[in-house]
């Protein structure tokens, strides 16, 4: 069954924290993806790579944590999913499984070599990696200028497949670029099998035809967030999904 997965783009822990909490009055909310830029593959550096919270050192508040045993709020509420916007991202994977994430999304253009780093990361922390075995999702995303041939080699390392919806990544509010359908269309006709989402620019304007191509989760930041009543905007996209039986 496809979800409605909001996305959180923090600049600091309180920030995660309110959003979050706003998130909570939504009843049938049950995947949250936190957005994570290291202001180097993408920009401007969102939470934990914010100069307040580094002061100097990667992910200090992030290390902070882990270390005091903290985990992610609300997870008796929402599963996790971490969209890893940035380089040397298996640096920061086992610090957010740490935290309770489950799922983990790797970008295909923020390393040289896409097969190892998803073979690297589903050897330490999925099948054969101890406690998280089985518990643990990976998936990879691919930019709207990259070619599918990229991320081909690597599907069966993966759960699902993430398209970026915007041509910039790591802003919310981007325009959404119509370019992203021909590219779902054709890596949907070769890997039906393969779990779908988009991120970036989902909107109730073009939910229906990224359901019509396949997608079964959508990854919604501004459109929930900034609108003027955020369970109304919710209900409005499940709605949209439940039409198309997803």
């Amino acid at each position: 069954m496809g979800l409605i997965v909001p996305a959180v783009l923090p600049a600091s822990k309180q920030e995660l924290e309110e959003k979050l909490a706003l998130l909570t009055r939504i009843h049938s909310v049950s995947r949250v993806q936190i957005d994570v830029v290291d202001g180097m593959f993408a920009s401007p550096a969102s939470w934990p790579y914010s100069a307040e919270a580094t002061k100097g050192r990667p992910y200090r508040e992030l290390e902070a944590m882990v270390q005091k045993g903290e985990m992610l709020p609300h997870l008796e509420r929402f599963t996790y999913e971490i969209d890893l916007m940035c380089n040397n991202a298996e640096k920061m994977a086992e610090a957010w499984l740490a935290l309770g994430a489950t799922r983990l999304t790797f970008h295909a253009e923020s390393t040289t070599d896409l097969g190892r780093l998803l073979a690297s990361a589903r050897r330490l922390f999925g099948a054969g990696g101890g406690f998280t075995s089985g518990l643990i999702s990976f998936g990879v995303a691919i930019n709207l200028a990259s070619d599918l041939t990229l991320i081909e080699p690597c599907i069966d390392e993966v759960e699902y497949v993430q398209f970026m919806g915007i041509a910039r990544i790591g802003r919310q509010g981007q325009p959404f670029d119509r370019r992203v359908f021909e590219k779902i269309k054709t890596f949907h006709a070769k890997h039906p099998e393969i779990v779908l989402q988009v991120d970036g620019g989902v909107s109730l304007e073009n939910t229906h035809r990224l359901l019509a191509f396949g997608v079964s989760d959508l990854v919604v930041g501004s459109a929930l967030l900034k609108a003027h009543d955020i369970a109304d905007a919710f209900a409005l996209f499940e709605a949209l999904q439940t039409s198309y039986g997803v």
